[in-house]
């Protein structure tokens, strides 16, 4: 096991790593920017550096200086979290010549499963279904061409990157020349590789989930779905497992899908296989995540394990001590992501000292954030202030203790959506399951 890692990341899932590893007996070192001096992933670490200013690309993405860090604190092993460099090659690269242990895949998986139209095409070798779709398209002219194959509405999707960005809805040939440029310009900015593919547009589908666990040996489970249907602009608000939606035979031939999925890569450590799913049952491959989800809480809650915890163990080289026969989803968990944002008034981002913080409790009821009374939530940094996860035994039960948790949560200082969850959490099609990603886009809340 490592003895000191330090963690190359913030806020909540700074927070939730550095539990974790005090409860294994690791020591942890913490990287802040000076916009973060009074973090509270600062104090609970138990050596901590200063990496730079606050925004990002001075900080929490400079790589020499997180590197340096570790080196300097004699870390053994850095753990990423999600975001930032979670998926970055190039920084799980740099580990391995420093002889630093990075806790997730290889780079060599990382950048394959980063290449979407790489990883479309391995996963329908493997044979795991994979939307209607083309390779990357070089030029308008070519995009023109295989548009008119696979027909609208389509998408224009950024070879590289995630979260939303680089994506582009198209309806009609004369919408693709403007889409084609924006999607590409918009993911070469955000990602330095402007490369577009174009893939069929599915309507009123659900967003599955699987979550994987794979070491070093060619073990691998797959740790059940998670449905993340409730989006807006393809950032996920609410996550729960299991899915309404998906029934037993469909649940095994997504395992099955997945566990083909990893065996097709070498996949090793924690990731997540990203997939749509039509009304008729029928999934089709999206993405592989090939990092720790924002959503995972969920899953350790209807699993009871803790996936932070076999990260950190797989990547030092333990064994994973069950089968795919051990693997049993139990109850259900939902999560409600809480963002600074203001729904009432375009989403719009907010900033300022928490004045007032009450966090709700009871059995089975769990906040996982980096704040506290008086801590001022920067304009540097991602929205999200924490996450609100409760359990049940039943679906129905989890929803009720979402709605009376959410009633209880006060964050007062800044603008928080806990008041638009309970709107979600109370809508007819959230209730009965049967919400699909379009449930806001229909203007339905």
């Amino acid at each position: 096991m490592f003895s000191k890692i330090l963690i190359a990341n913030r806020g909540e899932i700074a927070v939730r790593i550095i539990r974790a590893c005090k409860e294994m007996g690791v020591s942890t070192v913490a990287v802040y920017s000076t916009a973060d001096k009074e973090a509270l992933h600062v104090s609970l670490a138990d050596e901590s550096v200063c990496i730079g200013p606050g925004p990002v690309a001075e900080s929490y993405l400079n790589m020499n200086a997180i590197l340096s860090a570790a080196i300097y604190t004699g870390a053994d092993a850095v753990h990423p979290g999600y975001g930032l460099l979670s998926e970055n090659d190039r920084f799980a690269e740099l580990c391995e010549k420093c002889g630093i242990t990075f806790v997730g895949p290889s780079a060599d998986i990382i950048r394959r499963m980063g290449n979407k139209e790489e990883a479309r095409r391995t996963m329908k070798a493997a044979g795991v279904p994979v939307i209607p779709g083309c390779d990357v398209v070089p030029t308008l002219e070519e995009a023109k061409r295989e548009a008119e194959k696979i027909g609208f509405p389509l998408l224009c999707k950024a070879r590289s990157g995630g979260g939303g960005r680089g994506i582009r809805l198209v309806h009609s040939m004369e919408e693709l020349e403007g889409a084609f440029t924006t999607a590409s310009k918009e993911a070469a900015a955000a990602f330095g590789d402007g490369g577009i593919y174009l893939e069929k547009y599915l309507t009123h589908t659900k967003h599955i989930e699987m979550q994987v666990l794979c070491d070093l040996y060619g073990g691998a489970v797959c740790l059940g779905e998670r449905d993340c249907s409730m989006q807006r602009k393809n950032q996920k608000l609410i996550e729960e497992s299991p899915s309404a939606a998906v029934d037993e035979i469909t649940r095994a031939a997504m395992v099955d899908a997945s566990l083909k999925a990893v065996a097709a890569v070498g996949y090793q450590n924690a990731g997540t296989i990203e997939y749509l799913m039509a009304d008729d049952g029928q999934f089709y491959f999206m993405e592989m995540n090939t990092r720790l989800q924002v959503e995972h809480p969920v899953t350790e809650m209807v699993t009871g394990i803790d996936l932070v915890k076999w990260q950190i163990r797989i990547a030092a080289g333990a064994q994973l001590p069950f089968e795919q026969r051990d693997i049993t989803l139990r109850g259900h968990a939902i999560e409600c992501r809480i963002n600074a944002e203001n729904p009432y008034q375009g989403f719009r981002p907010s900033c300022g000292e928490i004045s007032l913080l009450h966090v709700p409790g009871g059995p089975w009821v769990r906040f996982d954030s980096a704040l506290y009374q008086g801590f001022v939530v920067s304009p540097f940094y991602d929205s999200l202030l924490g996450k609100l996860i409760v359990y049940a035994g039943t679906r129905e039960e989890a929803v009720r203790k979402m709605q009376a948790a959410l009633c209880e949560l006060i964050i007062e200082g800044v603008d928080t959506c806990a008041d638009f969850q309970t709107e979600l959490l109370a809508a007819k099609e959230f209730v009965d399951g049967s919400y699909r990603t379009d449930f806001l886009t229909e203007g339905r809340i």
